[in-house]
């Protein structure tokens, strides 16, 4: 930023952020035996955590030491846009956490500093705080999305083989005691050449990672920070009053009230076009909830030239977010029953909280006069469908058809056994599977969807799907389980295989099942 602030992220929901300095550093030595042992370094720097919501943030930022500065590759969200959607790396990554708690990463709480090497499972990790300089070494803690300044240290002994991370108030002495200490090697772990530096990413809520300062040192401590020259953050939150106001109020009251009654009428019909039902209880739900206005222009209204596909349940529209600048697809669902609504939209915001490469990521919904708004995120080469049932398409190779269909396997394995719940989808078929810029299949259209408990069983429900893919219980029991849903993914392999319909006709014109 102009005052030398490094910004990794702003406030854009779903935002990763890189900063490394951009020559390579050695960090091996080779000794007289031709081993390569891990030099000793040390590395300080000052960061805050800024939220527009106070004392509320989302995800948060790493100091990292690895083998490229180029981590476009990696995902987002609960993986701090350093690794990929995996959680793992094949090797030569060291980093230290300050986050929030993501319970899929075994994470501790959600005010915590950790010690990650190849995976965003930490080795060691503690609530943020640092050890009193006193005689009892009182514990103190510390809150990281305070939007206060604080100073960590990470210093690796490369003789006693021992990295230690403290953790402090700005303009506070470097405690004695660190925060972590970790017994570990780096020599396996390093490169000859790495790159240090910064990863951060952000969630749902609009949160500002920042890194006034920072140095690094090998064999010996980092240099001492000069503290009057740091950039100060940004002012948050409403800007103090100008004395001018209260001298120019009472000649400015009658154009105010001009004003207002010249523009009141027009704000009238705007809010009516743009009203929504909101209710007390949707506030459990935070940030998921969409403004239908900025849909509506995201869509340039609900044009039909933006209209990306139409199923039984409301057509699809592209978007862009005007503030955000994200493409997304935005699905108009009739959903009448003010009883069910409520159930419905929190199984929306739960299987929001989904995160697999192959799922389409749902990013929230909007609920407007019978109407649900589900947004996702945009899918730039469409449904699969149209690539095997358009003869005057492109057509797909077999590599891409495996690729696909492992891609959905591997989604309904995340689905049914590996998420906190039973998720059920209910409607597997090629037209709800999307295909993203490199091909790769992911599983959208949750309207559907049931979730339930790992360990009960799944209640009786009306049956729903698409025939062609029903499972033959289905009929009998009425209960949505992961076995129906595998056998829809049976149909959907032999029609990625095949390249023919669930239901069609033959050469004769004859009826025809595929599964028979």
């Amino acid at each position: 930023m102009p005052n030398g602030l490094l910004a990794l992220t702003n406030f854009t929901s779903q935002e990763k952020g890189h900063a490394f300095h951009p020559a390579p550093l050695r960090f091996l030595n080779t000794t007289a035996s031709s081993t390569a042992v891990a030099r000793s370094f040390s590395a300080s720097f000052v960061f805050a955590i800024v939220s527009v919501v106070d004392g509320l943030s989302d995800q948060g930022l790493a100091f990292v030491v690895a083998p490229t500065s180029d981590l476009s590759s990696a995902n987002g969200g609960q993986y701090l846009g350093l690794l990929n959607a995996n959680g793992t790396a094949s090797g030569h990554i060291l980093a230290v956490e300050i986050t929030i708690r993501n319970p899929e990463l075994s994470d501790i709480n959600s005010n915590h500093v950790g010690i990650n090497v190849n995976s965003l499972i930490s080795q060691q990790a503690k609530p943020a705080g640092y050890y009193a300089d006193d005689d009892d070494m009182a514990f103190r803690d510390l809150m990281l999305n305070s939007r206060r300044p604080m100073q960590v240290w990470v210093d690796y002994d490369g003789e006693g083989r021992r990295l230690n991370v403290t953790l402090a108030p700005v303009q506070a002495p470097k405690p004695k005691y660190p925060l972590l200490s970790e017994a570990i090697d780096l020599s396996t772990i390093m490169a000859d050449t790495m790159y240090a530096g910064f990863s951060s990413s952000s969630g749902m809520v609009s949160t500002h990672h920042y890194v006034l300062g920072w140095s690094f040192s090998f064999d010996g401590p980092a240099p001492p920070l000069d503290f009057s020259k740091l950039p100060s953050l940004p002012h948050v939150g409403p800007k103090p009053r100008s004395k001018i106001l209260y001298i120019t109020l009472p000649l400015a009251i009658m154009l105010l009230i001009a004003a207002v009654l010249a523009v009141t009428f027009i704000v009238w019909r705007r809010r009516h076009r743009f009203a929504e039902v909101r209710e007390d209880w949707e506030e459990d739900f935070g940030p998921h909830r969409f403004a239908y206005k900025d849909l509506f222009h995201a869509t340039d209204g609900f044009k039909n030239r933006n209209v990306l596909g139409v199923g039984g349940f409301g057509k699809v529209y592209n978007g862009v977010l005007p503030v955000s600048n994200l493409e997304i697809a935005v699905k108009r669902v009739s959903h009448d029953s003010r009883q069910g609504i409520r159930k419905f939209i929190a199984e929306v915001v739960s299987i929001g909280r989904l995160r697999h490469r192959n799922l389409t990521q749902l990013l929230g919904y909007c609920w407007r006069n019978g109407e649900l708004l589900l947004v996702y995120d945009y899918m730039a080469n469409g449904s699969l469908d149209k690539y095997l049932h358009n003869k005057n398409g492109p057509a797909l190779c077999w590599p891409q058809r495996y690729l696909i269909v492992k891609g959905i396997a591997s989604s309904l394995l995340y689905l049914h056994e590996d998420w906190e719940q039973v998720v059920i989808h209910r409607d597997i078929k090629a037209s709800n599977v999307l295909l993203d810029r490199e091909m790769n299949g992911r599983l959208g259209d949750f309207g559907l969807a049931r979730l339930y408990d790992h360990g009960t069983n799944a209640q009786t429900t009306h049956v729903v799907g698409t025939m062609g893919y029903l499972a033959p219980e289905l009929m009998r029991t009425g209960k949505a389980t992961p076995s129906a849903d595998v056998f829809a993914f049976g149909v959907f392999l032999l029609e990625v295989v095949c390249g023919r319909r669930p239901i069609g006709s033959d050469e004769h014109n004859n009826p025809m099942v595929l599964v028979d």
